[in-house]
């Protein structure tokens, strides 16, 4: 009685609409009308949404919720009245078999969508709160946040499809059957996949780094920027992204460079053997201190590197925090710019590369061009790279130094 009494209703319901469009001019007014007022109707409950999560922060969530709410049940409605005004129902109700759509069917798509749909929400809604946990536990940093978040994600929609198995008299039994067989087939054919899948479950749990690290993975350096389940992505020092395999980032030697928040840089300078080394080195480390790019501590230093061929070797180390590219590089040029400023301003000569050169004794020495009469007779001198030697002599043979 119920059921013939609501398919009365809405038999007479169609017929009322069907009869404000009774000719196909009106059904394009209608349609059109429809469709101009599902749009304002979009536009206003973003409006409306985005006053009330101004006001109500804390609960923009459930804000959003209703808002995905409202928009759906305005484009479903708008959707069956486009369809009834243009005489499509008794078309549909005769394309689709009547043993399949029955009243029983209607309540499992439903309750599916109703499922899914319900299932969405309560993943944002965990998303939220566990980003807001990991703002309040200092133990818990970003990217074990995002890992709980993918946890539970997993596992609230693993539910929702038990359950949608369940109202459509599915057996959870069978699938795992044909499940497992298949998963044979595609884990010979998709190892490596499985592999790299395998392995971003190590990076994700063993955390060798997080997002915003320095890393060198092989021949690639640069800012992680993003860890997936299957690959690990940074941007390099030339703002390119790369992505990683996860199994070639467990394989090969991993290196972090910014493992506790800062990054150490070097920068070279040599100084002439007259200079006073320790003049220099007070010279450099005051020069360094003098910008808010380089971190104060660890304070920077200058360390010696050895005797060069023409200079004494300085190694300047000082240390940004939060790097970057673009950080790096320019925390390198300000460094470079305030070490030459300073060292010529205290007289600290930063030389050129020098040679020395000898010749044979039994030669008798260099011999120099005569300017009066035009000859031009000289000695070929090789000079080598690892001395400045002369026909493999060295000064101490007795030569005339040039």
């Amino acid at each position: 009685m119920q059921s013939s009494a609501s398919a009365s209703v809405i038999a007479t319901l169609i017929e009322a609409v069907q009869s404000l469009a009774p000719s196909v001019e009106s059904q394009v007014v209608a349609t059109v009308g429809v469709v101009v007022a599902l749009l304002a109707y979009i536009a206003l409950v973003d409006r409306l949404g985005t006053l009330v999560k101004q006001r109500l922060d804390d609960h923009a969530l459930a804000v959003e919720s209703v808002q995905a709410a409202a928009v759906t049940t305005g484009a479903v409605t708008a959707a069956a009245f486009v369809l009834v005004v243009w005489r499509g129902v008794g078309t549909l109700t005769r394309a689709l078999p009547t043993e399949v759509v029955t009243g029983a069917t209607v309540v499992q798509v439903l309750l599916s969508v109703g499922i899914i749909v319900g299932a969405t929400l309560l993943t944002r809604l965990t998303k939220r709160t566990i980003r807001n946990v990991g703002r309040e536990q200092v133990a818990l940093s970003d990217h074990q946040t995002e890992i709980a978040h993918h946890v539970v994600q997993v596992a609230v929609y693993a539910v929702s499809l038990l359950v949608v198995f369940t109202v459509w008299g599915i057996n959870p039994g069978n699938l795992l059957v044909g499940a497992g067989f298949a998963g044979i087939v595609l884990g010979l054919a998709a190892r490596q996949t499985l592999g790299a899948v395998l392995a971003g479950f190590v990076v994700l749990f063993s955390r060798p780094f997080e997002l915003g690290d320095w890393v060198v993975v092989g021949d690639q350096e640069g800012v992680v920027t993003d860890i997936t389940i299957v690959n690990t992505q940074i941007r390099t020092f030339d703002d390119e992204y790369v992505m990683i395999p996860n199994d070639i980032v467990t394989n090969q030697d991993l290196v972090n460079r910014s493992r506790k928040g800062r990054l150490r840089l070097n920068l070279d300078v040599g100084v002439d053997y007259t200079t006073d080394v320790d003049e220099a080195i007070d010279v450099a480390e005051e020069a360094m201190r003098g910008h808010d790019l380089v971190m104060s501590a660890p304070d920077p230093h200058v360390v010696l590197t050895g005797f060069d061929d023409s200079s004494i070797g300085l190694r300047l180390r000082f240390y940004i925090d939060n790097p970057s590219a673009r950080k790096m590089w320019k925390a390198r040029t300000r460094v470079t710019l305030a070490v030459k400023r300073a060292f010529d301003d205290a007289g600290i000569k930063i030389p050129y590369p020098q040679r020395e050169l000898s010749g044979r004794a039994e030669t008798g020495g260099f011999r120099v061009a005569d300017a009066e009469d035009g000859r031009t007779e000289r000695q070929s001198v090789t000079a080598e790279a690892d001395g400045g030697q002369t026909d493999g002599s060295s000064a101490d043979d007795g030569g005339d130094d040039a």
